[in-house]
């Protein structure tokens, strides 16, 4: 008796690299598959490129620069002035011929001159720098974007070169030798599962079923909608292989599908019925049609664990009674039957 649910393989651990600046990707000519080490270098990110100016804007900034010039130009003659006439009230001062307020005035056009300098100064360099921005292309030193562990690429999720925002997805990187199953099953059966219960892996591309136990089950459940529209929480189990699998269970990757059986109950001496014997009788319980020499006899059964195929008797039938599959609805107790 157990569960049976699909599920995906993951590798054990892997890591998810993204940008860590806003601004320009170079193209990753890393593919899926390939091999890297620890701190082997991914890609660089240099700085996002400035937007070209349109002609408006162009003759804009030309202006604002001739202006910033001109005012530049315009101060500096200013500044040289009011500095020649600070040299000669300091004379003047010193001979006693002038007052300190007018000493102070002239000190502070000096000031105010060197002010409006520096101000022009920042202006042409601001619409210079404008200007001077507009190839389209990256500015800055490189970023490097480095591995941060051995593995495999598993997947190369931004790979064309381009602007991207800090904490875009690049690649995943990880391990695809030492894969592991996530099966995310209804909370009401995630409950009836422990660690160490037996798997059997099935539908994974190969002949026969492999063996796996059950790692751990996660203990937050996520709310997901059903292909029916309805609302269900589940739980991811995490399997792990047994070591007599590793060898096969290393042809998956990372993302494959499969199907998984988690064992909850057996025993390898059961007494079973198929589940298409089985019909209810008059009074709820369950009966079946047993085959007594060319007739159906009808005959009540006990029942321990059921599954989807098959159901334990523990009382009504003993091995090698033959039972009636699928029996018609018109079948009555003492009724003829013959073998198909």
């Amino acid at each position: 008796m157990g569960i049976t649910d699909d599920g995906v393989t993951q590798a054990e651990e892997f890591y998810v690299i993204s940008a860590p600046v806003t601004g320009y990707l170079s193209r990753i000519e890393l593919e899926a598959g390939d091999t890297v080490g620890r701190g082997v270098l991914i890609t660089r990110m240099t700085g996002r490129p400035a937007s070209p100016l349109d002609t408006r804007s162009r003759q804009e900034a030309k202006a604002a620069l001739a202006a910033a010039r001109a005012a530049q130009r315009s101060a500096g003659a200013s500044l040289s002035q009011a500095r020649r006439d600070l040299a000669r009230a300091e004379k003047l001062a010193t001979r006693g011929f002038l007052s300190k307020a007018q000493l102070e005035s002239d000190r502070t056009r000096v000031t105010t001159g060197q002010a409006a300098v520096s101000q022009a100064q920042a202006e042409a360099a601001r619409a210079s720098a404008l200007l001077a921005s507009t190839s389209g292309k990256p500015s800055g030193a490189p970023v490097p974007v480095l591995a941060p562990a051995s593995g495999s690429v598993l997947s190369v999720i931004t790979e064309s070169e381009g602007v991207i925002i800090e904490g875009t997805p690049l690649m995943t990187i990880g391990d695809a030798g030492q894969i592991e199953v996530v099966v995310d099953l209804l909370s009401r059966d995630a409950v009836r599962v422990k660690p160490g219960d037996r798997v059997m892996i099935t539908q994974w591309g190969g002949p026969k079923p492999l063996p796996a136990r059950v790692e751990r089950i996660e203990p937050f459940g996520t709310l997901k909608i059903s292909a029916l529209g309805i609302e269900e929480q589940r739980v991811n189990v995490i399997i792990r292989f047994t070591d007599a699998a590793m060898k096969q269970a290393a042809r998956l990757g990372h993302g494959y599908q499969i199907d998984a059986t988690i064992v909850l109950w057996e025993k390898t001496d059961a007494l079973r019925v198929a589940i298409g014997a089985l019909f209810r009788g008059a009074k709820g319980e369950w009966r079946v049609f047993v085959n007594d020499g060319g007739r159906a006899s009808s005959r009540e059964v006990s029942l321990g664990h059921i599954n989807d195929e098959y159901g334990e008797v523990t009382g009504g039938l003993a091995e090698g009674d033959e039972v009636v599959l699928n029996p018609a609805k018109a079948l009555e107790d003492g009724g003829r039957i013959s073998p198909r």
